[in-house]
Formats: C-alpha cells, sequence, structure tokens
C-alpha cells in the first residue's frame, strides 16, 4: 500500500494526533475565534463523536504552559507549525504556551451509585492536582495551603472542599505562574446523564452546581473556560446566574466548523486515500447535520468508514455511529409511542418532516415530561437535524427530519424490534384459525389491527407487508412457512405447510397492494387469480398435500382485505 498518513480511530489527544502522524482535519482556527470573541465562559453542545474530546486536547495544547518534570516548560509550538492558527497572526500566536490550563474530562462518571460516580469525578480531580503538584515546591506556599492541596491530591478531602476544589486550584495555578487560568471541561453533562437514568440525580446536579459556580461564576483567577457536552443544562442551575456565559448550540451559526467535518474537508480527506469515487456514499450516509447554517458530517463515522474502504474491511458503507452507544432514547421513543408520535415515526422514516417548538434549555429530568421535550433531546444529540424556523406565538419552531442513512438505520432497527418483540408477546392463534376455517373478515380485521398498532417504515411496498404478515405468523407453532419459493411458472409469496403431509393442509397467500382504498377487492381477485393462472400450488401438491387453502390479500396503507 502506497506510502499514506494513518487514520486516526478513536485519537483524542491532540498531542499524539500530531506527533504520530495521523491525517488531521485542521481546526485550529478554533483558537482564533475564541481569543476574537473573548468570552469568558464558552459552553459548546454538540452530539457525541463530533471531537468535541479532541478539540479541548487542541486548546490545553496550544494555551498551556506545561510544566516538565524537571521543572522546564515545554515548547509546544512544535505541535502547531503549519498549522492554520500559526497564519492567523501575532495577536493570536502570542498566546501560544502563556497560561496554566486546568483540563477535566467528566465522561467517566458512568457508575450505578452517587457514592462511585462522585469517587470518580474526585479522581479526576486528583489527577490535575497531580499534574500540578509541582506548585506545592514553591516556597511561598503556606502550609495551610499545601495540607488543602494534599487532602484534595489524596482524595481526603470534604464534600465541600472537593466542590471547591477546581477553583482553589486556579488561585494556587494563579499565584504560581502569576498568570490566569485558562479552564476546560469536557463532557459536563455526562454525570448527569447517567445520575438521571441510575435515580441519584439531585445528588448529582447539587454536586456539579457547586463546582461550577465556583470555577466558573466567582473564580477571579479565571482567564477564560471552554465547556463541552451534548446538552444545554441551564434550568438545573448549574449555570445560574452566571452572566458571562456565551453558549453555542448546533443552532448557532459562529463556530460551526469546527465540529464535524465540512464538506471541503470530507472531499480532501477522500481524495488523500484515492476513494473520490465513494462521495456520493459517504454523503447520503454520513452528512445531512447542520450547524447554524452550515451542512456537517459526522467525523467519527467518516473516519472509520474511510478506513474500513481503504483497508478492504467492507464495500459498504456501516452504522458504525450508532454502535457508539445504546441508542436507548430512540427506543424509549420507540415503546412509549402514541398514535400521534407513531405517525410522526412514519413520516419521518419515510423522508418526511415534522415541526416541533425548540427547547434549548432541555434538561433529563424534563425528558419524558412531554412528546415534545423528547423530541427537542432527539434533535440536540443529533437524532434528527433542522430543516427550517418559524416564529409563532412567542415561540420559536423547527421543523425536522432524520439527517441521513445512518441515523435513519437506528430508527428502523429500534422500530423491528420492538414491532417484533409486540407481536412475540400477543397470541396470534386466532389468525391462523381464521385461515383454517376460511374466515376472511376475521383474517383482514386481525391482520389490519396490527397495522395500525405498528410503525412503518417502509413506503408501504408489497416487501414490507410480506414481512410483516410473515412476522405474524412466524411463531404459530403449527405450520412450517416458506416464502418467495420457485412454484409453477412464478413464486408464490407465502405458504403454511403442517409437518405432516397425508392429514396436514397447506395455505397459500398472495400479496398485492393498491393506492386506493377502493381497489381492495379487485387486488384480492388478482392475487387469487394469480395463483390459479401460474399454479403456485404445484409444490405442495407434489409434495402430497391434498387440503390446500388458497387466500388474496391487498393492502392500502394500514387497511387489510382478504379473499379466498
Amino acid at each position: 500500500m502506497r506510502d499514506i498518513a494513518p487514520i486516526p480511530i478513536g485519537v483524542e489527544f491532540y498531542k499524539q494526533m500530531v506527533s504520530e502522524g495521523y491525517y488531521y482535519v485542521d481546526k485550529t482556527l478554533l483558537i482564533r475565534d475564541l481569543l476574537a470573541q473573548k468570552s469568558i465562559v464558552t459552553l459548546f453542545t454538540r452530539p457525541r463523536r463530533f471531537g468535541k474530546t479532541l478539540a479541548q486536547s487542541m486548546l490545553k495544547t496550544f494555551f498551556e504552559k506545561e510544566i516538565l518534570t524537571d521543572g522546564t516548560a515545554a515548547d509546544n509550538s512544535v505541535y502547531f507549525q503549519g498549522k492554520k492558527i500559526m497564519e492567523s497572526g501575532e495577536e493570536y500566536i502570542k498566546h501560544l504556551g502563556q497560561y496554566p490550563v486546568i483540563f477535566m474530562s467528566l465522561k467517566s462518571a458512568k457508575q450505578p451509585s452517587y457514592e462511585m460516580a462522585y469517587e470518580s469525578l474526585i479522581d479526576e480531580i486528583r489527577k490535575e492536582y497531580d499534574r500540578h503538584s509541582y506548585i506545592l515546591k514553591d516556597a511561598s506556599i503556606t502550609e495551610k495551603v499545601k495540607e488543602r492541596y494534599n487532602s484534595i491530591l489524596n482524595m481526603e478531602a470534604d464534600q465541600i472542599t472537593s466542590a471547591k476544589s477546581v477553583a482553589f486550584l486556579s488561585e494556587c495555578l494563579e499565584k504560581y505562574h502569576k498568570q490566569k487560568v485558562i479552564i476546560l471541561l469536557d463532557e459536563y453533562d455526562v454525570p448527569l446523564e447517567n445520575a438521571y437514568f441510575n435515580d441519584f440525580y439531585d445528588e448529582m446536579v447539587s454536586f456539579i452546581r457547586s463546582l461550577f459556580e465556583s470555577a466558573l461564576k466567582t473564580n477571579e483567577s479565571l482567564k477564560m473556560a471552554v465547556v463541552t457536552g451534548c446538552l444545554r443544562i441551564s434550568r438545573e442551575s448549574i449555570f445560574t446566574g452566571l452572566n458571562n456565559l456565551d453558549i453555542v448550540s448546533i443552532l448557532n451559526e459562529n463556530y460551526a466548523e469546527y465540529f464535524g467535518f465540512t464538506q471541503n474537508e470530507v472531499d480532501t480527506f477522500l481524495n488523500a486515500y484515492g476513494i473520490t469515487q465513494r462521495s456520493n456514499e459517504v454523503k447520503s450516509w454520513y452528512n445531512g447535520y447542520l450547524f447554524g447554517n452550515t451542512d456537517v458530517y459526522n467525523p467519527w463515522s467518516v473516519i472509520n468508514y474511510v478506513k474500513d474502504i481503504v483497508y478492504h474491511n467492507t464495500d459498504f458503507p456501516k452504522p458504525y455511529w450508532s454502535n457508539t452507544s445504546s441508542n436507548s432514547i430512540v427506543r424509549e421513543l420507540i415503546e412509549n409511542a402514541d398514535d400521534n408520535t407513531r405517525q410522526e415515526l412514519e413520516e419521518l422514516t419515510c423522508g418526511g418532516i415534522i415541526e416541533k417548538p425548540i427547547n434549548e434549555d432541555i434538561t433529563y429530568a424534563d425528558i419524558y415530561k412531554s412528546q415534545d421535550n423528547l423530541w427537542n433531546f432527539l434533535f440536540f444529540t443529533g437524532y434528527l437535524k433542522a430543516a427550517g424556523k418559524s416564529f409563532m406565538e412567542r415561540k420559536t419552531y423547527l421543523s425536522m427530519t432524520i439527517p441521513n442513512e445512518e441515523i435513519l438505520y437506528i430508527y428502523e432497527n429500534h422500530i423491528r424490534e420492538w414491532s417484533l418483540q409486540c407481536i412475540e408477546k400477543q397470541d396470534l392463534s386466532g389468525l391462523v384459525k381464521a385461515f383454517e376455517e376460511g374466515d376472511c373478515e376475521t383474517a383482514s380485521d386481525i391482520i389490519t389491527e396490527q397495522l395500525m398498532d405498528t410503525i412503518s417504515f417502509y413506503d408501504y411496498k408489497e416487501d414490507y407487508y410480506h414481512g410483516f404478515v410473515a412476522g405474524l405468523l412466524k411463531h404459530n407453532g403449527k405450520y412450517l412457512i416458506k416464502s418467495n419459493r420457485e412454484s409453477g411458472l412464478g413464486r408464490y409469496d407465502l405458504v403454511l405447510k403442517t409437518k405432516r403431509i397425508r392429514k396436514g393442509r397447506a395455505i397459500i397467500l398472495e400479496f398485492k397492494i393498491t393506492d386506493n382504498i377502493n381497489g381492495l377487492e379487485k387486488g384480492c381477485i388478482d392475487a387469487l387469480e394469480q395463483i390459479e393462472k401460474l399454479h403456485y400450488d404445484n409444490d405442495v401438491i407434489e409434495e402430497g398435500y391434498t387440503d390446500i387453502l388458497k387466500y388474496g390479500l391487498c393492502f392500502y396503507k394500514k387497511e387489510c382485505m382478504v379473499m379466498n
């Protein structure tokens, strides 16, 4: 294989990305824009796997006056040679390596109890205290300060001291470096999401609020802070009174190109690995996100796709993003859907659009309080994209649609699983009995009722109904089901056969669809005529079956008619 840069699957540390020669999509102008806009605290909300951690690591590498083990300062300028930020002018470059930096990721706090999750957060704080423990060698630091520092370093501090630990570390760093501190907090909402689903939400909110208020609101040692997460969570009062907070969600145009890949970046990426002929496939599967007015690709999926194609691991696109999470929120939506929600899900999965009021302050506690909140959550976490905006009755409404084939796969997969679970829970012996007794009206009613209770994600094509009826009959316990087998002069749709032949029975089902409710009867008649004309019963006759029943089924949307 020709000499090409390694493809960075899961590489989240900027230094590693650059020093080990991975292919890097240059996002360093994020530094310029942060400095130019001069916000004290910036909160970026983006879906998972859109480069938030790598961006934070890049900011740390640029801004930090990093102290090595020998007490000297590292020269991190080598990691930015040839990068766009170095062409932005001295007013920005002069900030390189000038600040003490506190960098914490909260994404490891996913434990099943508050005590365990709290310990995980305290351990993250400990790591930063350990990283900056060189300041303890400063003779000007008092014994009292050292005692408090060591209590946090050794994870012996009480909860109040721990809640103020980031602010305290800022004070210590400012005194040592004679320079205010930059704080970088990654995946800040992960502890809250985990706490909500494990029933210790209020306790975690209280701790995170105290931690953030002291670090970001009343911290005189703070130069600048950047916080990243999936959701803007201000109604929990985590950011109460934080009047220096600049919230940048996926609705904002500023900073839109720094998380995810733009069209030009994807074109350059594909060209670098000689697979530009795949651009349309990449676009349909992994593009479709809209940040502000900027079209954005899912970077995680694009990177994985390129690697798999280049190294011949696959010839087809895969749902890479869907495999990085449980996607439990989509499953919850589907399992708890009422009739209106089912209709909206059908519209979405068929390429349609729904319109919902937007609420940027959605909280985990609010997700299930209303269906609109659930749609909001799906939008802000990347399962839906904006397709338009309107303003009515002092509310902003967004038109939403499914971004791409990859996200459509997630919906379809969960809908399929949910449908099978629903079918397996029901006693559908009445449908088999209706076919056995020639009760076409009962068979029609049962199939129609089942269609009404499900979510369809196909455009009501014959294949959809074929699979649906096969699913209804799958666990009948009496008949073997054969589908689309060669027989006579063509293929029958379904045949049910008892295991015994001499005293057994075969039931042949042929499907038709119509584009008009008044065409159901004619469709059934056409299906029955097709069975006879093409001799679909030849196979079962040759096998020895003598009791053979034949049915024509015709469908219009969620209506079914059965005739014999």
